[in-house]
C-alpha cells in the first residue's frame, strides 16, 4: 500500500487546512449536527474529506511532528499489515502506546491502527482499508484502490468508523456479559395497599375495617435472581432482603388500643372526630419466590412471571391518632407490639411486562396473635418500580 505518500499530504493538508476551515466547509453541506465537512482534491487524483466540529480541534493536529509521526505510524500500519494476514478475521486491530516507549517527545499517547482486506477470494471487489486512530482526537482513513482506481484518504476530528465500530462491538459484549450472569442483582420498590380478609370480631365483638386506599403497604427490596440451570436459562430463583411497611388505616372513627394485655377496636372519646386513625408495622422479609425471565432478541427483559413465599420479622410497630381539638391539630402515637404476631410467612405472586410489575402478597398466619387481637390476615397488592 502506498500509505506514506498518502498519509503524508493527509496530515500536512489537514494541519494547513485549519486556519482555512470554515471557507472549505462552504464546499459541501455539513454530514452531521455541529460537524463541518472538508473535501480536497489533491494533485494525484485522490481525495482528502476532513470532518470537524471547529477549527481549535483540527489546530491541534500541529502539535505533532509530522515527519517522525509518519515514519512511527508507516511502522505500526506494516505490524499490523502483518498480522493481518497471518489472521483468519478479515479485521485486525492494534493498539501501541508511542508516549510510553518515546518519552519526552511530541508523539500521541495511544494509535490504533484497524486493517480490513476481503482479499482476492471475496465475492464482491474491495479496496485495502485502514483505520489510524491518533489519541482520543484524529483519525485517518485511507483506502488504496485494487483495481487501478483513484485513492481515497478521509481525515476525522473526533470518532473513526473502526472506533465506533469497535466500542459497539464492547457494548455488545458487555451486554452479552451481563444477560449470561449466574446472578442478576437490582433494587426496586413495592408500592401498593394492604387490606384485611379472613376478617373476625375482636374481644369487642367489633370486625376491624380498614379505609382502602388510605392503607398503604412500601417496601423497599434488594434483590438477587439466581439462575437455575445452564446459560440461556429463563427460570431463576428470586431472594433477598425486603424492608416492608404495613399501615393500617381503621375506618369508622375507631382506634386500636390495648386493655388488660388484649388488643381491641374502640370508638374515639365522645366529640372526638379522628382524621386519622393507624397502626404501622415495620418488618423485615425474605422471599423465596421461582421465576421465568424472558428476554427480547437485544437481551432486555421482556416478560415475566413467578410464584413463591416469603417468611417475616416485626422490627417495630406503633399507632397513630389525629384529630382536632380546641381549634389544634393533635398527633398522638404510642409505640408497642398491640399483640402483633412477630413472625410472618405466606405466598407471594408476580408477573411483569417490560419494566412494570404487579405483585400481590397474602398473608397465611394471622396478623394478630390468636385470642389476643381482632381475627384477620393481611393481603397486599400494587405493582413495582424501579425494576
Amino acid at each position: 500500500m502506498k500509505r506514506l505518500p498518502v498519509l503524508l499530504t493527509a496530515l500536512l493538508l489537514g494541519a494547513a487546512s485549519a486556519a482555512q476551515a470554515s471557507d472549505f466547509a462552504r464546499l459541501t453541506p455539513p454530514r452531521v449536527a455541529n460537524d463541518d465537512t472538508i473535501v480536497v482534491k489533491l494533485p494525484n487524483q485522490a481525495s482528502m474529506t476532513l470532518f470537524v466540529k471547529n477549527k481549535a480541534q483540527l489546530r491541534e493536529l500541529r502539535q505533532y511532528k509530522l515527519d517522525s509521526l509518519l515514519v512511527l505510524l508507516d511502522s505500526y500500519i506494516t505490524q499490523a499489515e502483518a498480522a493481518g494476514k497471518n489472521s483468519k478475521s478479515e479485521q485486525v486491530t492494534m493498539e501501541f502506546y508511542p508516549a510510553k516507549e518515546q518519552p519526552g517527545k511530541q508523539v500521541p499517547e495511544q494509535i490504533r491502527i484497524t486493517v480490513r482486506n476481503q482479499g482476492p477470494g471475496a465475492k464482491t471487489k474491495s479496496a485495502d482499508h485502514v483505520d489510524v486512530t491518533l489519541g482520543r482526537v484524529f483519525g485517518v482513513t485511507v483506502d488504496e484502490s485494487t483495481d487501478g482506481g483513484s485513492d481515497r484518504v478521509s481525515v476525522r476530528v473526533g470518532a473513526t468508523p473502526a472506533s465506533d465500530s469497535i466500542r459497539n462491538a464492547q457494548r455488545q459484549a458487555k451486554r452479552e456479559e451481563y444477560r449470561n450472569r449466574a446472578v442478576h442483582s437490582n433494587f426496586n420498590i413495592d408500592l401498593g395497599l394492604n387490606a384485611l380478609v379472613d376478617k373476625g370480631a375482636d374481644a369487642n365483638g367489633v370486625t376491624p375495617d380498614l379505609r382502602p386506599v388510605a392503607s398503604r403497604y412500601l417496601s423497599l427490596n434488594w434483590h438477587y435472581d439466581i439462575r437455575l440451570g445452564q446459560k440461556g436459562s429463563v427460570l431463576y430463583l428470586r431472594t433477598g432482603p425486603e424492608l416492608a411497611f404495613n399501615n393500617y388505616m381503621l375506618d369508622g372513627n375507631y382506634q386500636f388500643t390495648n386493655t388488660n394485655g388484649i388488643t381491641t377496636l374502640s370508638k374515639a372519646e365522645a366529640g372526638r372526630s379522628l382524621e386519622k386513625s393507624k397502626l404501622a408495622v415495620t418488618s423485615i422479609n425474605l422471599p423465596l419466590m421461582p421465576m421465568l425471565n424472558f428476554q427480547d432478541k437485544k437481551g432486555k427483559n421482556a416478560f415475566r412471571v413467578g410464584a413463591g413465599g416469603f417468611v417475616g420479622y416485626r422490627l417495630g410497630s406503633h399507632t397513630k391518632l389525629k384529630y382536632e381539638q380546641e381549634g389544634n391539630t393533635k398527633k398522638d402515637k404510642d409505640r408497642g407490639s398491640y399483640n402483633l404476631e412477630d413472625f410472618q410467612y405466606g405466598v407471594q405472586g408476580l408477573i411483569g411486562i417490560r419494566s412494570i410489575n404487579l405483585f400481590a402478597k397474602y398473608n397465611l398466619n394471622d396478623t394478630f396473635k390468636n385470642n389476643r387481637g381482632p381475627q384477620a390476615q393481611t393481603f397486599s397488592f400494587g405493582f413495582s418500580l424501579l425494576n
